[in-house]
């Protein structure tokens, strides 16, 4: 088990039981079948970031405390150095950087994401809000509904992410910033 993603279940399922929140009913709260929830607080299923945000949110905590154990602690701004993000790997071949995450009540995440090439096709999530990709290196398969686009460093793609969607690497490691505006 990935030990990142054991700290993280492991603090999920403390401030759930500190709340005296049942699995059941975190799980019918964030839309998460009760089976995939028991999973995300064993550490045996990656957690993607449409769910962390909705279990962050249940809680009543920053996205941050979750990823970090830390609560954000910046009200005017919020400087993160190059490398310095809080990183997390989803799955193999899939990382982000959370770029802002010492800023207190973030209205939008900005995350770095770096994906490598995989075979298969990526799960495809949804989640609230809004969402804006720019490719930074590389190129990436951005799957939207019934569609894909291929898009090339500079290019960018701001769309609805209730829509299912995923990105992918095309013939090698890509690098783009997602910024997400997760609704309240």
């Amino acid at each position: 088990m990935d030990e990142n993603l054991r700290q993280i279940a492991s603090r999920i399922r403390e401030l759930r039981d500190i709340l005296g929140i049942s699995t059941e009913e975190m799980a019918q709260k964030c839309g998460i079948a009760h089976d995939t929830y028991l999973k995300y607080e064993a550490g045996e299923l990656d957690i993607p970031i449409s769910a962390l945000y909705s279990i962050a949110s249940q809680l009543g905590v920053d996205l941050t405390e979750l990823l970090t154990g830390e609560a954000p602690r910046m009200t005017t701004h919020c400087i993160v150095r190059a490398g310095h993000g809080v990183a997390v790997e989803r799955y193999p071949g899939y990382r982000f950087s959370s770029i802002a995450y010492n800023f207190i009540g973030r209205s939008m995440e900005p995350l770095l994401v770096t994906i490598e090439p995989e075979d298969g096709t990526p799960a495809l999530v949804m989640h609230g809000g809004q969402e804006f990709n720019y490719v930074l290196e590389g190129r990436i398969r951005i799957t939207l509904g019934k569609h894909s686009y291929e898009l090339s460093a500079g290019d960018s793609i701001y769309f609805d992410p209730r829509l299912p969607h995923a990105q992918s690497a095309v013939g090698g490691t890509a690098r783009f910033l997602t910024v997400i505006n997760e609704e309240k």
